[in-house]
């Protein structure tokens, strides 16, 4: 079994190949190619990589190469995880849009809009080479911002599925509160990507006993210091909100706490240094603690789970994958991609069955679907008003003079990514 992961050069990668030594029971790799144009970190991960092999004993091959086109010939699956512009471009998805005093995020509000006008093209360019030298391979993609470059993927016909660590992550959170095994537990989780609420925790299954009245009573403080949000919010949504709706219900106290400190980018910026620095000792050969931190946790699990469904599977269910909604909730287009629990095979993902939704929750996915839809023709086609139609959709900027502004500042920090412009 062959698999490629394109951006193989990101300090991510450590995570991933670590899933793959340790559940190579699930998903039995026999050559892993990283694939980067970044030459000079491809070879130090790539390096590390095989270490981590070594140690525990796993049998697979490890190639690097900045050749795309050899790198996902005869894969069986392509996992994408690429950024385009570098942690330079995050920085100011961050940043710029606080002059309007606006969120600045690099999956949502105007910096989302950047990363994903950047990040589309080269992605279907991938994509197509993929069809063109491996027709069968699944494309995973972890690719920020996942709800669009997933959507772009699948109307351009690709075998792709996208894929997010958050539900995985709250899984574990959740099993640690209640003292429980992991597996034991299922998440009604639906949504948008980095657009989700979990409505219920159940406990044995996906019929089993509801937990999540127990948690949010007996650990609502912790959860909510977790979040950021206040504990009477949550007692009164009654459901847990994913970290990322922290943006749309404080999105001005946010706004001046991101003014006062430094960004996540710089802080990320200096993280990677750190881990670069650590991947370049030969006696490492685990990944460091320190890349706990620099976000992506449990990403290898989901990653290896949802490459053995796809791969191996016959119908094994996925705690949450980003796919087409064709139905699912029914105030969204069909070809909206949502964020829900689905059962996954060889054909691919099929959304399990979701309670209704509250109109709270409804009305913030029917919008911010909207935009993601203009978001893609801004990306496909690019434009100017293209870009503006888009920023005056989104929920977090939505005023006339933010998005006419906030529209030539993303041109001006992204013309080198963007041909149009």
């Amino acid at each position: 079994m062959k698999l490629t992961v394109v951006g193989g050069g990101s300090t991510y990668t450590p995570e991933l190949i670590d899933g793959f030594a340790r559940l190579r029971d699930t998903l039995p790799v026999t050559e892993l190619v990283l694939t980067d144009p970044a030459t000079d970190r491809l070879e130090l991960i790539g390096a590390l990589s095989r270490r981590i092999l070594a140690r525990q004993g796993h049998p697979g091959t490890i190639t690097t190469t900045a050749d795309l086109d050899a790198a996902v010939d005869g894969a069986d699956a392509v996992l994408l995880q690429l950024r385009v512009g570098g942690q330079a471009a995050r920085l100011g998805d961050e940043t710029w849009p606080l002059d309007c005093g606006c969120v600045g995020q690099e999956t949502t509000g105007a910096g989302g809009l950047a990363k994903a006008l950047r990040t589309v093209p080269v992605v279907l360019d991938i994509a197509d080479r993929v069809r063109r030298a491996s027709p069968d391979a699944w494309i995973i993609d972890f690719t920020n911002p996942v709800g669009i470059v997933t959507r772009a993927l699948l109307r351009a016909g690709h075998r792709a599925v996208g894929l997010c660590n958050v539900a995985i992550g709250l899984q574990r959170k959740f099993a640690a509160l209640l003292g429980t095994d992991p597996a034991a537990l299922h998440l009604d989780h639906v949504g948008l990507n980095h657009l989700t609420w979990e409505t219920a925790v159940r406990r044995g299954g996906p019929d089993g006993e509801d937990v999540l009245p127990h948690l949010l009573s007996a650990h609502g403080d912790t959860i909510a210091a977790d979040l950021r949000l206040p504990r009477p919010l949550l007692d009164r949504l009654g459901v847990f909100p994913s970290y990322y709706l922290r943006y749309y219900y404080a999105h001005d106290q946010v706004v001046r706490e991101q003014r006062e400190k430094p960004s996540r980018a710089a802080e990320v910026a200096d993280m990677e240094r750190r881990l670069l620095a650590l991947y370049a000792d030969p006696a490492l050969d685990e990944k460091p603690a320190l890349l706990a931190q620099r976000g992506g946790a449990y990403y290898s699990e989901a990653a290896v789970d949802l490459a053995a469904a796809l791969l191996r599977g016959a119908g094994s269910r996925h705690q949450v994958v980003n796919t087409l909604n064709n139905g699912t909730l029914p105030f969204l287009p069909d070809d909206a991609v949502i964020e829900v629990p689905a059962s996954v095979g060889p054909k691919g993902p099929s959304t399990l069955p979701v309670s209704p939704v509250d109109p709270l929750f409804a009305g913030l996915m029917a919008d911010v679907t909207a935009y993601e839809d203009l978001a893609l023709e801004a990306a496909l086609h690019g434009g100017r008003n293209q870009v503006f139609r888009a920023l005056l959709s989104h929920p977090l900027i939505g005023q006339y003079e933010y998005a006419d502004r906030l529209t030539d500042d993303l041109i001006a920090h992204n013309r080198e990514h963007l041909p149009w412009a």
